[in-house]
């Protein structure tokens, strides 16, 4: 399938030219990954024989993949610039994020919470989406979840819950940004971003 035909259906198609400029300007290898728990995209520097590779998660809805998109070109933008010589979410990548996502924005296709959200994120862009909970809870409003599925944040104080692998944990109090959670099979303590996809276990 032909590269911006491909990209148009994981984002709003009218941003797919442009990423599909990036992707053949940069030479950048670009993968349409698996789900992945820990992140939602990645970027990988040249290396031996292989060059610039991005991957996203397929299973983003379309705003989020092209933030997550961006948020990547981004870093490899600023390796081609600085190399390792900088912090990864540095100045440098904070200015190159938000250069990269002024001609998205003059699209116009984000609607108008979204638009809002992102223009508030740029002021001070973090390492991810996900570390500014305004913009990521307002960018999975736009996911499409399944009945049984709720965001932790949701759920009350010693609710009961488990996660995709089947463990079982109990919500406890909120630090600062994520939730302190016992897991009641190995009695081990984790923390939760609020916005983790769970299932409630009644009774």
């Amino acid at each position: 399938m032909e590269k911006t035909a491909l990209l148009a259906k994981y984002m709003p198609p009218n941003a797919a030219p442009i990423i599909a400029k990036w992707v053949d300007y940069f030479q950048c290898e670009f993968k349409i990954s698996k789900t992945r728990s820990t992140k939602l995209g990645d970027y990988r520097h040249p290396c031996g024989d292989k060059g610039h590779r991005i991957s996203v998660n397929y299973n983003l809805n379309q705003f989020s993949f092209l933030v997550t998109t961006v948020h990547e070109f981004a870093h490899l933008l600023t390796w081609n610039e600085h190399k390792n010589k900088v912090k990864p979410h540095g100045l440098e990548w904070k200015n190159n994020f938000k250069k990269m996502m002024s001609p998205i924005f003059g699209l116009q296709i984000f609607p108008p919470d979204v638009h809002q959200a992102i223009n508030r994120y740029m002021t001070n862009p973090a390492a991810s989406s996900c570390g500014d909970l305004h913009l990521a809870r307002t960018l999975k409003a736009y996911d499409v979840l399944k009945d049984d599925v709720l965001h932790l944040e949701q759920l009350p104080k010693d609710a009961v819950f488990k996660i995709k692998d089947g463990r079982r944990f109990a919500k406890g109090e909120q630090l600062r940004k994520r939730y302190r959670c016992l897991c009641l099979d190995d009695k081990r303590l984790f923390l939760f971003n609020p916005l983790a996809e769970v299932f409630l276990v009644e009774g």
